[in-house]
């Protein structure tokens, strides 16, 4: 958990906030022993037989976190999770099997830094079935102003790469807020003419039916809910898993 992460940076004495770190400091690694622990393998199993997503996100949030304090190695800080950039999966996972969740910071900005995570069924695999982007923010705690963090310094050719595509990332996440804050962003003409001609077409439906287009309906008209009962494998309990 975070609470002993930061215990563990308190543990190491003096913090140099200004050292640059290598990615290889916050590397963070977790195992899943399912093909030995059946009692694990029931908490993270759906009734389906099929992992519980809801339990995977709060992992990755979960390690993203640790992943954060080893890099900042600051246990004054209070870092928060700013944004999940992208979660991918490319293929189910098998619960007979063990997995292994790994992840690195690959990016660091001036107060925010960006967290790669993998899983895969073993540690020598080339391919995961999951990678996720998290972007964590460090904040002080009393004013909850963003601080500045210590540096990331890539040792290879490898983490290089990661780290220009995470500044390409982080740089259009900041010209996507900066154009929505500005009303920057420009409308399809198409889009906005059907949108237009949709407007027209819901006036007499709202105010005149008798005059309205017999084939047409309300958007609220096609709302639809459903309810699912939980089993208590699949309880939401303590409110502590995503979804």
């Amino acid at each position: 958990c975070r609470e002993q992460a930061k215990q563990a940076v308190r543990d190491r004495g003096v913090i140099d906030v200004e050292r640059p770190r290598p990615p290889s400091e916050s590397v963070t690694k977790i195992g899943y022993p399912f093909s030995t622990d059946s009692f694990l393998k029931e908490q993270y199993r759906n009734p389906f037989g099929q992992m519980r997503f809801g339990k995977v996100l709060e992992d990755l949030d979960a390690l993203a976190g640790n992943i954060a304090f080893a890099h900042v190695q600051d246990p004054d800080l209070t870092i928060v999770t700013a944004s999940v950039d992208r979660i991918r999966l490319s293929a189910p996972p098998n619960l007979d099997v063990d997995q292994h969740l790994s992840g690195k910071v690959t990016f660091v900005g001036t107060s925010s830094m960006e967290i790669r995570m993998q899983c895969k069924e073993s540690e020598q695999a080339d391919d995961p079935w999951m990678e996720a982007y998290f972007t964590f923010v460090a904040v002080d705690p009393e004013t909850k102003r963003p601080l500045r963090i210590p540096p990331l310094d890539p040792q290879s050719w490898l983490e290089r790469d990661q780290f220009e595509a995470g500044k390409r990332r982080a740089q259009a996440r900041k010209e996507a807020r900066k154009k929505l804050k500005n009303f920057e962003i420009p409308l399809d003409p198409d889009i906005e003419k059907q949108a237009l001609t949709m407007l027209r077409e819901a006036y007499p439906l709202l105010n005149i039916p008798s005059l309205a287009n017999p084939h047409a309906i309300l958007v609220s008209q096609t709302k639809q809910q459903n309810c699912e009962i939980a089993q208590p494998q699949t309880k939401n309990l303590a409110n502590q898993i995503f979804g």
